[in-house]
């Protein structure tokens, strides 16, 4: 990959660069057009979590939220790669309490929380590390519903031909005009699959659900109820500390990002109508958070307010072992943000 791609973030100690991040950027508009590329944007990627929203477009569509009374904070968790904080875990056991499932009716497997606190609550309170406190059970929670209500099989939800599967699937075609049958597959960690598609795609299927007007009615509600549970809701999206979260609430919802492994970031950005889709050629999600942050500042959606508010965040420091200052993480102003 760096053979192509440029370094889009520098890492620096002292007055040295230390490491850097190449990687590549698509910013697509809802017609299909591509604003913005940084990199080779046409090679196929697996998303990952990144494109949760657009898979929970299945729930938000199919009338099940209102069947069961779930609400925003439902749809926002099944956006969600959380931190298995207890405000996570307790409202996805009374979601699934609801549909008269429990933990054991989920098939992402264990995952000891990634909140610090959280997980050294748990520690001390000699717990285990369950399914619920995995960063995808509102996600799993969400294909569960949709099972619930279209009267599927529960069990086996996440083979791929099981019909929560081909839903998104369909979505995902549909949404970013691709043909998914000669694409590359793979098995995420959560157990669901993952299909590669290039960032130019992706980032086109976010910016039809960011701008979703030539899409039919009730799917254009079911975005709109996305965009309202993330911006309403962005502490259920990450948790507490979090980029995504932080993000999200620092720009009111103009600014609907989502996190994925192995450095991969997408938006939606409703007043613009755009779609973002980056990935990171190593994985490094600290590169991610820096290269999102600095988009979103070129593309004029950080306001000063915001910028203070995102500052640590958008140029990370380095710390040595006694807390000190000794470099930062920072973006290559020249390709990212070549106005500043």
């Amino acid at each position: 990959m760096s053979r192509i791609n440029p370094i889009l973030v520098e890492v620096t100690r002292g007055e040295q660069v230390e490491s850097e991040h190449r990687g590549a950027v698509a910013v697509v508009n809802a017609a299909g057009q591509l604003v913005r590329a940084i990199g080779d944007v046409e090679r196929p990627v697996y998303a990952r979590s990144a494109i949760k929203p657009l898979q929970a477009m299945a729930l938000a569509e199919s009338g099940a939220l209102e069947h069961y009374e779930l609400g925003l904070e439902a749809l926002a968790l099944a956006c969600a790669s959380h931190g298995g904080e207890p405000m996570h875990v307790q409202r996805v056991q009374a979601w699934l309490e609801r549909l008269g499932l429990s933990e054991s009716d989920l098939e992402c497997g264990p995952q000891a929380p990634s909140h610090g606190p959280s997980r050294h609550a748990l520690l001390q309170a000699q717990g285990t590390p369950g399914r619920l406190h995995n960063n995808c059970s509102g996600k799993h929670a969400g294909f569960l519903t949709t099972c619930v209500y279209y009267g599927e099989p529960t069990q086996g939800y996440l083979q791929p031909q099981h019909p929560s599967q081909q839903r998104w699937r369909t979505l995902l075609a549909e949404l970013s005009a691709s043909d998914l049958s000669a694409m590359a597959t793979g098995i995420d960690g959560c157990g669901i699959p993952v299909i590669a598609l290039s960032l130019q795609a992706t980032a086109l299927a976010m910016a039809r659900l960011a701008r979703p007007d030539s899409l039919p009615p009730s799917r254009a509600a079911a975005a709109q109820r996305i965009h309202q549970a993330m911006a309403t809701h962005p502490l259920l999206v990450a948790g507490t500390g979090r980029f995504c979260s932080r993000v999200i609430a620092a720009t009111q919802g103009v600014a609907l990002v989502k996190t994925g492994a192995e450095g991969v970031f997408t938006a939606m950005l409703p007043e613009q109508g755009l779609g973002v889709a980056l990935k990171i050629d190593d994985g490094g999600t600290r590169a991610a958070e820096v290269a999102m942050g600095a988009l979103l500042d070129h593309l004029g959606l950080l306001t000063p307010a915001s910028r203070a508010t995102l500052a640590d965040s958008l140029q990370p420091a380095v710390l040595n072992r006694a807390g000190r200052t000794v470099g930062v993480i920072r973006p290559v102003a020249s390709v990212l943000n070549p106005t500043h």
